[in-house]
């Protein structure tokens, strides 16, 4: 029986020596995300009528100064309500060629042969998590299938909490985790950064009662 390699561990200076490719976000993006590498797996979770889509358009309108950003509704789909959205949030106000493109409930599959082709998408936003269906084991080969993207999940919520145990189990594999309530979104990320993020004034100013 073949034996299988073992990695090669990596001494403390070799770690500190690292060099890591960072998103030097500004101002409210930063207070609320800090500084993240520009790949991996983030989390964003919220329940329905919390703000949780209009959220994830402002932050795919934004990333797109970092890279090519695909929205993938798998949930919603391209349908009036998302139309509805993006012109809240003033995508058409990008210019072209950096406006994000939206995938009309693209399968995970399809999705995975448009990220093999030449100027694929460096940022993918796949909502919902839970219409992915994917298992534990399919959500690591994704991510390790493309070491160079940034996937950006949108998930349900189960009271403060991702829905499903697979969710949970992704909340707890990410860098960056947000939760979005009451049209304010929080940050519970690694990188220590804690200032929440109003979406909507007017909105969280009614549900919170004050401002943060």
């Amino acid at each position: 029986m073949a034996v299988k390699k073992m990695n090669r561990a990596v001494s403390t200076e070799d770690l500190l020596s690292r060099h890591f490719k960072l998103m030097e976000l500004e101002g409210e993006w930063k207070d609320l995300i800090g500084e993240p590498e520009r790949n991996g797996v983030w989390l964003i979770w919220g329940n329905s009528g919390n703000g949780k889509t209009r959220f994830c358009l402002m932050l795919a309108k934004y990333l797109s100064n970092f890279g090519r950003v695909a929205y993938d509704t798998l949930e919603e789909g391209a349908r009036r309500s998302m139309q509805k959205a993006v012109i809240e949030v003033g995508m058409s106000d990008l210019p072209k060629l950096r406006c994000p493109i939206f995938l009309d409930r693209e399968p995970i599959e399809e999705l995975r042969v448009r990220l093999t082709k030449r100027k694929s998408p460096d940022i993918i936003f796949i909502d919902s998590f839970q219409y992915t269906g994917l298992s534990r084991p399919e959500y690591i080969r994704l991510k390790e299938d493309f070491p160079g993207k940034l996937f950006i999940f949108v998930s349900h919520a189960e009271g403060k909490n991702p829905q499903g145990r697979t969710a949970q189990f992704v909340r707890y594999d990410v860098d960056v985790k947000i939760r979005v309530e009451g049209f304010r979104a929080l940050s519970v990320s690694r990188l220590g950064t804690t200032k929440p993020f109003d979406i909507w004034g007017k909105g969280a100013m009614e549900y919170w009662g004050e401002k943060f």
